[in-house]
This record gives C-alpha cells, structure tokens and sequence, in this order.
C-alpha cells in the first residue's frame, strides 16, 4: 500500500491545493473528527468504560479494530472477534487480527491500573480453532480491587506506527534494556539488519503483487476527509494533499490497484525508502497457539509502549509472516533469521529508530464497538 508521502509528490503539494481552492479550503480538510476516540478516552465518568475507551487505540492488523464488547455483568467484560473485518486474503488463519485483539487486552489491562484496578483476563474461555475464528468469545475479563498504577499507561495517548522513513542512527543503548524487558528480540548488527530488511522488503513486493491481496487493501483505502469521517477503520489518505490528488483524478483506487500505473510505481518507491532508511528492528516470537498470538500480541503492545517512553518509533513490517501461498518464500527466510525454539514462531517483526511525528490514526467511538450482552 502507498505511504502518505507517495502521493505528496506525484504532483507537488502546494501548487495542488490553490489549484482545488486554496489555503481556506486545506484547511477544512484535516478528518479531526474521526479522531475524537483519542481526546475522548478516559472521559466517560465509568471505570469500566474509561478502561475501555483507551483499549479501543489498541494497534491492530489495517486498522480494521475488530473488537466487539459485551457487558454481561457489573465488574465484568467479554470480548468477541467482529467477523466481518477479518483479513482473509493475507491473514487466512486471523492470527494476525489474534494479535491485534491481544493489543486490545493489554491495552485494557494497563488503563484499568490507572483505576486500581486489576483486569483478570482469561483468554478463549470456551476454546479456539487455530484455523480459524468463529462465535466464541476471545477473552472474558474480570475486574479486581488494588493493582498498582502501570507507569506505561501514560503513553497510551502518545502511541503511533510510525510508516515513515527514520533517522539514519541507531537506537540509544540506553534505551534498549526498557524493550528487552518487555519481551523484545533486538536486532541491531548492520548485517542481520540488512538481511532482514531483505526479506521484508520481498515480502511487501508479494503483498502488492499478488492481485487479491493488493486489492485486499484497496477495499479498505478511505480516501479524504468524508469518507475518513464515514468509516474511521481501514488505510486513511486524508489531508488537503491527498484529497486535492484525488479530486484531480491522479489518487484513486483504480490507479492505486495497477501496477502499470504511475501511482502504484510511486507508492512501491517510497516504500522502498521507508524499508531502507532502517537501522535496527526488534521481534516477537512464541507458541504457535491462539494463545500464544493473545500473548504476543500483549507484549507488542507492551514493547510499543515501552519504545514510545523512550522516545522511539516502531513500524510494524510483518508481511513475511502472512501465511497465504506466495509468501512462504520470505516466510522461511524470516524464521531462518530469526530462528524461534521448537513449537514456536515468530510472530511480529517490527523497524524500530527516530521517526517524525505523526498523528493519531481513526478510531470508531467505544459505544460503536459495544454490543448488547
């Protein structure tokens, strides 16, 4: 899929914009609203929901925030899969979209320390097909009196995946020992590090080449502020840059989906730069269970807190442990990397260095993603 910065220069920004209206009209189009989850977290009045609400940032596969809530009890919170935004191209089994629900889970575990409170998490109550994800719950959550406040709770607001080009330094050693703490394999020898860029940069001309998989992300493009603001999920293109593109008919999905067109050649150049400007990358192995993606999950969202205090960016780059057919090439590189110990894989590989600044990614609202019980 193409970085933001792809299309800023297909044309040239500022140009662009007078030619669509002019600064005025830029300026209305910043998709703020579908952003509001994040000012609103932490607000509601309710411990259960404050908790809640700050889960509903969890990082998560295409942004597709897959959580469905249930409140069958006071004290009390079951989580379910939303079955209509799985990945079925290029996560067939869901283990990805497993993993980003673990992220919900640890999200939710560290707020409600902010409370005092302590989530009791049991995961897949009533079982899992490893296969596969079907009706039965994903965890059931109890909440306890007299936990300790998480010191990583305070960057839950300050979280990003950073898909941008980093700075050409490697991490402070200082700051590693916070990561490896939560679980991270790091890499950091210019060697490994450059095979690994390799096989992640390979396995990212797989995604884009191999038509259902490309159109998978198509499907889930929201390009400019109203169709942002209308589904606050998938891959945004918004800004005045983009949104001016796409008026003038040079950013649309039909030339995004061509590999013969020049905005698919631009997207697979800046790419390219973002893989290459990588210093060091940090994995996550495990059990290759249900259990063990919840868990691996939970410690990726820990890892990224963790990088974040530190004044760090992460990018997961985790196409070479998709699991459809044409990518098992770089999956065997990956794990011929990254050797994992019997009865586990590797589970996240992520660019780990300085990056910008960038904003919050869309969310739907907390009362959008609960159900009744």
């Amino acid at each position: 899929m193409p970085a933001r910065r792809t299309v800023l220069r297909l044309l040239g920004g500022a140009a662009l914009v007078s030619a669509a209206g002019g600064t005025a009209w830029a300026l209305t189009r910043d998709p703020a609203a579908a952003r509001e989850p994040w000012q609103a977290a932490g607000t509601t009045g309710d411990p259960r929901l404050d908790a809640l609400s700050w889960a509903v940032l969890a990082p998560n596969p295409h942004n597709r925030q897959p959580w469905l809530i249930t409140l069958p009890a006071p004290g009390e919170i079951t989580l379910h899969v939303d079955r209509d935004r799985l990945l079925p191209h290029t996560d067939p089994h869901s283990r990805q979209i497993v993993i980003g629900l673990g992220c919900f889970l640890e999200t939710l575990a560290v707020a409600d320390t902010a409370q005092g409170l302590r989530a009791e998490i049991t995961p897949f109550p009533e079982g899992a097909d490893p296969r596969t994800l079907d009706a039965r719950p994903v965890a059931h959550i109890r909440l306890t009196e007299g936990a300790p406040r998480d010191p990583l709770f305070a960057q839950i607001p300050h979280r990003r995946s950073c898909k941008e080009p980093f700075e050409a330094r490697l991490p402070a050693p200082e700051s590693l020992p916070a990561l490896a703490a939560e679980g991270a394999r790091l890499h950091t020898d210019p060697a490994e590090v450059d095979r690994l860029k390799a096989i992640a940069w390979r396995a990212h001309e797989i995604e884009v080449n191999t038509p259902r998989t490309l159109q998978e992300s198509i499907d889930l493009m929201r390009i400019g502020k109203a169709e942002i603001t209308a589904n606050p999920d998938g891959i945004d293109l918004g800004g005045p840059f983009l949104e001016t593109l796409s008026l003038l008919g040079q950013l649309d999905r039909e030339s995004l989906a061509d590999p013969n067109s020049a905005a698919f050649a631009q997207g697979l150049a800046m790419y390219r730069e973002i893989h290459e400007a990588t210093s060091a990358h940090l994995s996550v192995t495990g059990p290759a269970t249900r259990l063990g993606e919840i868990e691996a999950g939970r410690r990726w969202q820990r890892i990224h807190l963790a990088a974040t205090a530190e004044g760090l960016s992460l990018h997961p780059v985790s196409q070479a442990l998709q699991e459809f057919p044409e990518m098992a090439e770089p999956f065997a590189a990956l794990h011929a990397a990254i050797p994992a110990p019997e009865g586990e894989r590797v589970h996240m590989l992520g660019r780990l260095g300085y990056g910008p600044e960038t904003p919050a990614s869309p969310r739907w609202p907390l009362e959008t993603r609960i159900r009744s019980a």
